[in-house]
């Protein structure tokens, strides 16, 4: 198998026809209209410190392998925080960035990083040599490192045969028992839990408030208007950059359809508030959420019970509401563990880097341990 791999700076630039053949999961991050949106509508680039960088692996002229990756000039909207890292390079007189980045702009969520084409008989040449060619680009001196985020189970056994270091983390995710119903589902929590739930919900119903959900294809002018504006009050209000653009969101409402899904919030048909989903390969991803007025427990209604409710009634299997909240568990959601992993090229960086990692390590097994003792499903009690 002779395989060749180029460096795409323009993810439009394939045609969706391959991109199709690519085994993404039915992951909406993944897919062609997710990823041509950041780019087009000018969420990402080099004004924003993502510089696309895809690395396209062909035999022949067929699209076998992708990574979706990025020159990156600032460690913002990653979610795996290597701020201490880039401060030691310069306080050493090193530059770490630019550095390569493989991910999802913007995005905590678990998927494939590392994609093969749809019945490839050696798929994991395929990884093998995406991988050893992203390291190679750091050892030709182009960048300092090169991270691959929030990777899925297969991609993971794949860069642990590498010469990499491998960072972990905790998620709280939803897990659908087969219950029928909300009902169902507070009745396999503890009383307490049941109880506060129950109370925070009864706080939003008796503030006026309806909830309808939308999906793209359902929304309009107006509706993306709110949303939009709902997303870029919540960044500012937490003192954060909103990257992305209104355009993205018109765009990837018209394209996603089905799997863009909006809880929306109104009083007397006056929208209040918002909270943006996506959907697909059996799971929801929790986005964004943003409120023109602050009612008690809204925004629980909106981010976590209104998705549960959701994934019960379309058989979805897992709710991911985004990353941290240690909140969630009492609600429901249950500690997942997250995996990167990252090729430094200076040695002694790379040393203490991975001594760093290995403590770290110790302590997120401890957290987990602690966490595990706090999932709220009843064992014995009534």
């Amino acid at each position: 198998m002779s395989l060749s791999i180029r460096i795409l700076e323009d993810f439009t630039s394939l045609d969706p026809a391959d991109w199709a053949g690519i085994d993404h999961a039915d992951n909406p991050f993944l897919s062609y209209e997710w990823l041509a949106a950041l780019e087009t509508s000018g969420s990402i680039g080099p004004h924003a410190g993502w510089q696309p960088h895809h690395l396209a692996v062909y035999e022949e002229e067929s699209l076998v392998g992708f990574a979706p990756t990025y020159a990156k000039h600032n460690s913002h909207g990653e979610f795996v925080f290597d701020w201490a890292w880039a401060d030691a390079y310069q306080r050493n007189g090193l530059a770490y960035y630019p550095k390569l980045l493989t991910g999802i702009p913007y995005s905590p969520v678990t998927g494939p990083r590392l994609l093969v084409r749809k019945g490839h008989p050696e798929p994991g040449e395929v990884r093998a040599a995406l991988i050893q060619y992203a390291c190679s680009l750091c050892a030709d001196g182009q960048f300092s490192s090169w991270h691959c985020n929030f990777v899925n189970h297969t991609d993971a056994e794949s860069l642990a045969r590498q010469d990499l270091l491998q960072r972990e983390d905790w998620q709280f995710h939803w897990s659908n028992d087969a219950w029928s119903d909300f009902h169902g589902f507070l009745n396999s929590l503890r009383s307490r839990k049941r109880k506060n739930i129950r109370r925070e919900r009864r706080q939003v119903r008796e503030a006026g408030v309806a909830v309808a959900w939308k999906s793209g294809e359902q929304l309009s002018d107006p509706d993306l208007d709110f949303i939009y504006d709902c997303y870029t009050d919540t960044f500012h209000n937490y003192g954060n950059y909103p990257a992305l653009q209104k355009s993205f969101f018109k765009s990837i409402a018209s394209g996603l359809g089905e799997r863009f899904q909006v809880a929306l919030a109104s009083i007397d048909e006056r929208p209040v508030a918002m909270s943006v989903f996506l959907a697909g390969g059996g799971r929801l991803y929790g986005r964004y959420w943003g409120c023109v007025e602050n009612i008690p427990a809204l925004h629980f209604e909106l981010a976590y019970y209104q998705g549960i409710e959701f994934c019960i009634n379309n058989g979805l299997d897992v709710f991911e509401s985004g990353a941290q909240g240690e909140h969630k568990i009492g609600r429901g959601f249950a500690p997942n563990r997250t995996r990167s992993f990252h090729y430094i090229e200076h040695p002694a960086f790379r040393a203490a880097i991975a001594d760093h990692l290995q403590r770290e390590g110790r302590w997120l097994e401890s957290y987990g341990e602690q966490l595990d003792k706090r999932v709220p499903f009843r064992r014995d009690e009534p």
